[in-house]
C-alpha cells in the first residue's frame, strides 16, 4: 500500500514528519533511483526502494499496538542505569522493537500504550490534537466547588498556562477523597502539580483511560493487543482533531 514519504520516514524513526518534509523538499530522497521533491509523493516499502539521504529504508514490520496496565513502581522508560525495574521488563518475549507512548510517574499505575508505530505515537502525544486522558486520584482533603471550577478553567505550572480539563468528584472517602480528571495534554507530573496547586496533593494516582483505551480484563503487569477497530479509533480521533484546529484556523 502507497504512503506519503512523509509518513514513511517518520515511521522508520528518522525525522519527525515537519523534517521528514524538509529533506523531501531539499531533494534527499529518492525513490526507485528518482530524486523526489514534491511533498504529495508516495511509495510503496513492499516494492519501491526508497533511500533518504543516501540511507534505504527497510520494508516496514508489522505493526504493533499494546495495552499494558503499568503497575506501580516501575519506570516508563527503555533501560534504568539504577537497575530499577522498567516496563520493558514485561515485554522480553516481544520481538519487535516497541516504545511507551508518553510515560507514567514510578508510582503512577494505569493504562499505558507501547507500539513501533513511530508517527502515530507521535500525533497521540501532540498537544494539539487534544488526545483526553483520563485519570482517577485520591487526594487530600475535600476540593470545594470553586476550586473544582479553578480546575476545569485550566491553571499555570511553573509561569506555564495549561490547556482546560475535565474534574469532578467522584467520591469522598473520610477525609480524602477521589477525583475523576481528564487532560488533554500531557506535562511532566501533571495531575500531581495540578494537585499541589490547589492544595490537595495526590496520595494515589491511577490512569484509566487513554483516549478509548481502558484497563479493562487486565491485571497490573499484564497487557494485550489493541483490535484493529480500536487502532482505527485512534487514527479517527487525530483526524478529527485535525479537521477540527484547520476549521477553528480558517475562521
Amino acid at each position: 500500500m502507497k504512503t506519503r514519504l512523509q509518513k514513511l520516514i517518520a515511521g522508520a524513526g528518522l525525522a519527525s514528519r515537519r523534517e521528514a518534509e524538509k529533506w523531501i523538499s531539499e531533494g534527499k530522497v529518492m525513490v526507485n533511483g528518482r530524486t523526489i521533491t514534491q511533498l504529495g509523493a508516495s511509495a510503496d516499502l513492499a516494492v519501491d526502494c526508497v533511500k533518504v539521504r543516501g540511507r534505504v529504508l527497510p520494508p516496514q514490520s508489522d505493526k504493533m499496538y499494546l495495552a499494558f496496565f503499568k503497575p506501580t513502581n516501575c519506570l516508563t522508560t527503555l533501560k534504568d542505569d539504577g537497575e530499577r525495574p522498567t516496563v520493558m521488563d514485561y515485554f522480553k518475549k516481544v520481538k519487535e522493537k516497541i516504545y511507551p507512548v508518553g510515560r507514567l510517574d514510578f508510582n503512577t499505575q494505569g493504562i499505558l500504550l507501547l507500539t513501533n508505530d513511530g508517527a502515530l505515537s507521535k500525533d497521540l502525544l501532540d498537544p494539539k490534537n487534544k488526545v483526553p486522558r483520563t485519570y482517577r486520584a485520591k487526594v487530600r482533603g475535600v476540593p470545594e466547588p470553586k476550586t473544582i471550577a479553578k480546575m476545569k478553567s485550566g491553571l499555570r505550572l511553573d509561569g506555564d498556562p495549561t490547556l482546560p480539563l475535565d474534574a469532578e468528584i467522584w467520591r469522598e472517602s473520610g477525609k480524602n477523597c477521589f477525583l475523576t480528571l481528564t487532560l488533554y495534554e500531557g506535562k511532566n507530573r501533571h495531575i500531581k502539580r495540578i494537585c499541589e496547586v490547589v492544595r490537595h496533593p495526590v496520595i494515589k494516582l491511577k490512569r484509566t483511560h487513554f483516549a478509548y483505551i481502558n484497563l479493562h480484563g487486565l491485571s497490573p503487569g499484564e497487557y494485550r493487543h489493541l483490535t484493529r477497530k480500536e487502532v482505527e479509533n485512534l487514527r479517527r480521533l487525530i483526524t478529527k482533531a485535525r479537521k477540527s484546529d484547520s476549521s477553528d484556523s480558517t475562521k
